[in-house]
């Protein structure tokens, strides 16, 4: 590509698929320095990209673009750009680049987009049993964009580093202290919920027994966090506890959400954003995971502390379980607490 082209870069849509491919807009960044970078993505995860230095402009991208007139506004919004790097898989993602007319278009050969895109790359970190962050990686490398092949160089050390604003950390601040939340004892967060579904959340009963032993044995402050719609499991782990929670699902925006998981000891989580989010700032976690994959999307962190039962079923990928959800059923509550215990006091973080 000429020096001083513009390119578009579709983001993915998801803040756990977000985080992964901060490392492969890292990559784009340094190896295109004087070329104008905007990233495309969705409002609701704009956010975690200001600041960072990774891209000149974001465009955020209206939540009804797939109407037609929505979308032919950006189709025009869009014609003067040089390249389009398509992190997204979808067939809509290509079909707007080629009708905008943007001359390099530059995605995986995936969802029967082939013909709409001018250089294509394969997926194969599957076969190759890595993490969904090289998936974003390896585009750049099989199209041509870097000369690097990250799936195969041991020393190429993925960056997904991420950095609250100050914004963020003073209104999670404001939120602690609105709440009592001091600083003079552990800080856990707990993350209940998760978006995709069912098979990746462990038992509202067993993260209420591990709150109380948190708060009654180590004196923790246990505050709970998550989306608006997660309010019901909140309120749910608050009935079944015999300590106090602080409940703040719901209360946070992006930004502020990324001040919170700075600021805690430690964030206890589901297969979710937040333990993504959590990996990006190397802030000490537990993921407790179910149906998901724990090589291809676990915490990609060296703090993170990673509770998997492998059945003969795992990973089913699967929203809802069609069974017992027998993998989260061998997650004891004592496990769990063991394993927090020895991060608040021990400081020992590696992958389990």
């Amino acid at each position: 590509m000429k020096q001083g082209n513009r390119i578009l870069i579709r983001g993915t849509n998801w803040i756990g698929d977000s985080v992964m491919s901060l490392a492969a807009l890292r990559e784009v960044r340094r190896l295109f320095p004087h070329h104008h970078l905007t990233l495309l993505v969705r409002d609701w995860v704009a956010q975690l990209f200001e600041n960072q230095g990774l891209v000149d402009e974001i465009l955020p991208l209206e939540e009804t673009s797939s109407h037609l007139r929505s979308f032919f506004r950006l189709v025009g919004k869009i014609r003067h750009f040089d390249c389009a790097l398509l992190f997204q898989n979808a067939f809509q993602a290509a079909l707007m680049t080629r009708l905008a007319g943007i001359p390099e278009r530059i995605g995986y050969n995936t969802d029967g987009r082939a013909l709409l895109l001018t250089r294509r790359a394969r997926p194969r970190i599957k076969e190759l049993n890595r993490h969904q962050i090289y998936y974003y990686l390896d585009l750049l490398y099989q199209t041509g964009l870097s000369p690097q092949d990250y799936l195969n160089d041991p020393d190429f050390k993925p960056d997904i580093h991420l950095s609250p604003t100050e914004e963020g950390i003073q209104q999670a601040e404001q939120l602690l202290r609105a709440a009592d939340v001091s600083g003079q004892r552990p800080l856990i967060l707990i993350n209940p919920g998760a978006f995709y579904g069912s098979a990746k959340r462990w038992f509202t009963d067993r993260y209420a027994a591990l709150a109380d032993r948190l708060i009654e044995a180590d004196q923790a402050q246990v505050v709970i966090i998550g989306s608006a719609g997660e309010q019901t499991i909140a309120q749910e782990i608050q009935s079944l506890t015999k300590q106090h929670l602080t409940i703040l699902t719901g209360q946070t925006d992006l930004p502020t959400l990324i001040g919170l998981l700075s600021r805690c000891d430690l964030l206890l989580t589901n297969d979710s954003g937040p333990m993504h989010l959590a990996a990006a700032l190397d802030t000490p976690q537990i993921a407790i995971l179910g149906s998901t994959d724990e090589v291809a999307t676990g915490p990609f962190s060296p703090r993170a502390q990673v509770i998997h039962k492998h059945v003969e079923c795992s990973p089913c990928l699967l929203r809802e379980c069609p069974i017992d959800l027998r993998c989260f059923s061998r997650i004891e509550v004592e496990e769990v607490y063991e394993t927090a215990r020895a991060v608040l006091h021990n400081g020992h973080f590696s992958r389990s």
